[in-house]
């Protein structure tokens, strides 16, 4: 062959490749690492906070939060509560539409009211046993057993409760309460986990689980903003690196867009001890923070008929009290956590909560002297006599428990530290095997009935989520009251009296209210912030750099 001729078609193929380069460099792929792994697409188990989020991309619900935890229309564009506060009527917007999928021949199909009634009933199917299903424990139940949601006609959707609960709207913009179409369950059956079919503002693509799932731009999606369909990205690639240094140091490199949270490992590379980003980072991403709605808490089994309860020592408020007052959390917080979170001297309703109020909740600030009284009181002066007491914990805090086993040695509180499996802490404190462990918790909507429910005595575990057994009739009366109060003023009221209950009956200890971190690339624009922490990327844009 001519050799001026293999150069030509040589420059044809460079300058092909390089166009082909360019056209790459200008799609916007938002990436993102989730060391915890993802188990399902499907809303009705978006439990953990990757399967949240990942579901947050893919399905939209009647109403949605904005950054300030507001109640906004989503796919509903408005509802009307009843005077009586029982019965929920929604109208729906009627240009929504499922994506585009085999499941309707590789076309869309426009969504109805009924599909809506479909989905919450699939939740609440003890078949499909969704975690989610307690999101609808206050809808009535018909002679039949089925719920009262009723479509009326395509647009406009009704929901009966059985008794009256104000924070219903907020339970209805979770990831479980997310409209799928019957279609995409009939065709995939139980593989809709990983065959996702949705309304949000992306498409699934491909999900090789444990390297990596992607999105893609949903470009019918109904949402805009200034004239602008929404979303602006064109993708999302999520990896699944398990190792947080190896996740970190992408991060830095630039290959991911963001990254929530912290670890030990890198905590003293990424922050000063004020809390504040390494200056010498300032010019590759920036820290977004604020309170999280997640706290951070040690909890006693209290319950003496268990018999781990009525074996110990714990089992006297005073011992959980002197707990409560010997250790200093400031200390903690500014030296283990470089000063990221609050340390909990309140209630067990974290900050940024409506109804919380630090004047009218008081907890336990550090006070040697108030705890040594109280070990005297209960029979142990000193800590003379007093059995050791064991604490449960993963890995992951057993620096904050090591410092807490240090300073309860102070005034006479032997701590033996328990290090287990996630899992297997999970497990435990479910079926009440252990009686004293690190916890946390992290809000499923913005109302502080939701803290509360965890000391509510019909909410005992395995069933519900009071895992102290904490069990207290004024508690309960003023728990059932406040669940008939539509007036906000008076029912946080009542709900700031319920946490100083539990705060002097300690049945937990309270560390810290945490904070959401989040480390974004300068080039990401639009992410912002939230104190549940969910992840939005509807409103993201990506500037992208050509060589």
């Amino acid at each position: 062959m001519n050799k001026n001729l293999i150069l030509l078609l040589f420059i044809v193929l460079l300058i092909s490749c390089t166009d082909r380069k360019k056209k790459e460099d200008k799609r916007t792929v938002f990436k993102y690492n989730e060391s915890s792994g993802i188990t399902s697409l499907d809303p009705a188990f978006a439990k953990d906070q990757a399967n949240i989020w990942a579901c947050n991309q893919l399905f939209n619900g009647l109403v949605q939060l904005n950054d300030n935890l507001d109640i906004k229309a989503c796919i509903a564009k408005s509802w009307k509560i009843s005077n009586n506060g029982l019965t929920y009527t929604f109208h729906l917007y009627n240009d929504v539409y499922f994506h585009k999928n085999q499941v309707f021949k590789d076309s869309c199909r426009k969504i109805i009211a009924n599909d809506f009634v479909y989905s919450f009933n699939r939740v609440v199917d003890p078949k499909v046993a969704s975690p989610g299903a307690w999101v609808f424990n206050y809808v009535k139940q018909k002679n039949d057993g089925s719920y009262s949601f009723e479509a009326l006609n395509d647009s406009t959707l009704v929901i009966n409760l059985k008794q009256n609960f104000p924070p219903f709207l907020g339970l209805l913009s979770m990831q479980y309460c997310s409209v799928i179409p019957y279609e995409a369950i009939e065709f995939y059956g139980k593989d809709f986990r990983r065959n996702p079919v949705g309304t949000g503002p992306f498409k699934f693509k491909m999900w090789k689980e444990g390297i990596k799932l992607i999105f893609v731009k949903n470009t019918k999606y109904f949402e805009f903003e200034n004239n602008k369909r929404l979303p602006y990205l064109d993708a999302v690639s999520i990896s699944f690196l398990i190792d947080k240094q190896t996740a970190f140091l992408e991060f830095v490199k630039g290959r991911f867009g963001f990254m929530s949270g912290i670890d030990a490992s890198y905590k003293d590379e990424l922050l000063t001890k004020q809390g504040s980003l390494n200056p010498k980072y300032k010019d590759k991403f920036k820290l977004i923070s604020q309170p999280y709605l997640n706290t951070e808490y040690l909890a006693f089994l209290i319950d003496t008929n268990f018999k781990i309860v009525k074996d110990s020592p714990i089992k006297n408020k005073y011992i959980r009290q002197a707990i409560n007052y010997g250790f200093d959390r400031q200390k903690m917080i500014k030296y283990l956590r470089n000063n990221i979170g609050s340390p909990g001297i309140y209630g067990f309703i974290p900050i940024g909560i409506p109804s919380f109020d630090n004047s009218k909740t008081k907890g336990y600030n550090y006070n040697q002297d108030k705890a040594r009284n109280l070990l005297k009181e209960a029979g142990f002066p000193n800590g003379k006599g007093l059995p050791e007491i064991t604490l449960s914990t993963t890995s992951e805090h057993i620096d904050l428990c090591k410092y807490i086993q240090h300073q309860l040695s102070e005034i006479g509180i032997k701590l033996k530290i328990d290090v287990n499996p996630p899992a297997t802490l999970k497990e435990t404190k479910a079926q009440s095997k252990i009686n004293f462990f690190r916890a946390s918790w992290i809000a499923d909507y913005p109302d502080a009935e939701n803290y509360l429910s965890l000391f509510y005595s019909k909410n005992f575990c395995p069933a519900g989520p009071n895992y102290t057994h904490f069990s207290n009739a004024a508690f309960d009366e003023m728990y059932e009251k406040s669940q008939n109060i539509l007036d906000d003023s008076t029912r946080f009221a009542l709900y700031q009296k319920m946490d100083q209950l539990i705060i002097d009956e300690s049945p937990i200890v309270v560390l810290y209210y945490d904070q959401v971190l989040r480390f974004v690339q300068n080039n990401i624009k639009g992410l912002g912030s939230n104190p549940i922490n969910l992840l939005k990327l509807k409103r993201v844009t990506k500037q992208t750099y050509n060589p």
